[in-house]
């Protein structure tokens, strides 16, 4: 992706809008797509010349901005890349936040850890319950925990079930005639 200094898109959109000449006599002279000027002029017209200026850190957005944004989009009448250059990001960003969103709701537009999980398996550290608990209470944890180990063991189970089935049985599990 060509990446175009601030000073030509202002000189492009200047020429534009004082000289009146078109886009296309533009792209040509300046080399440039016609697309690429059109949404310059676009953007320069809903925001100002900050529009026109590269960023250089990152932004986020919350959760309240992308659902307006969204919501904005989808009861107005206007289109993708106009609501992009009111709000100053890229269409496609609105495109996917709103894919999201009909698909797994408010939930998928949160923010979530970025990168790949960690290998170690770090525990989770218990609250110690008080010294006297009553029996009961204590045959309720034991058996919540024995609940889980249950369903540890079925879903491994399963997990090698599936497997016999899909690659047939190891050799060692072969029967002698």
């Amino acid at each position: 992706m060509v990446k175009y200094q601030p000073e030509l898109k202002a000189l492009i959109v200047g020429q534009y809008l004082n000289a009146n000449l078109s886009i296309s006599e533009l792209a040509k002279k300046h080399d440039v797509p016609k697309r690429q000027i059109f949404s310059w002029i676009q953007n320069y017209q809903l925001g100002g010349t900050k529009t026109l200026k590269r960023r250089t850190t990152r932004r986020k957005f919350s959760t309240t901005f992308k659902l307006n944004v969204i919501d904005y989009y989808q009861t107005h009448d206007e289109s993708l890349a106009t609501v992009a250059a009111k709000y100053d990001i890229l269409a496609c960003q609105i495109s996917i936040w709103r894919t999201k969103f009909s698909c797994n709701g408010i939930e998928a537009l949160k923010p979530h850890q970025k990168g790949r999980p960690s290998k170690v398996k770090r525990k989770k550290k218990t609250i110690s319950a008080p010294v006297k608990q009553s029996e009961v209470e204590q045959l309720r944890a034991e058996l919540i925990q024995k609940n889980k180990e249950l369903y540890e063991i079925r879903l491994e189970n399963d997990i090698i079930k599936k497997s016999i089935a899909l690659f047939g049985p190891s050799k060692d599990d072969v029967k002698p005639k």
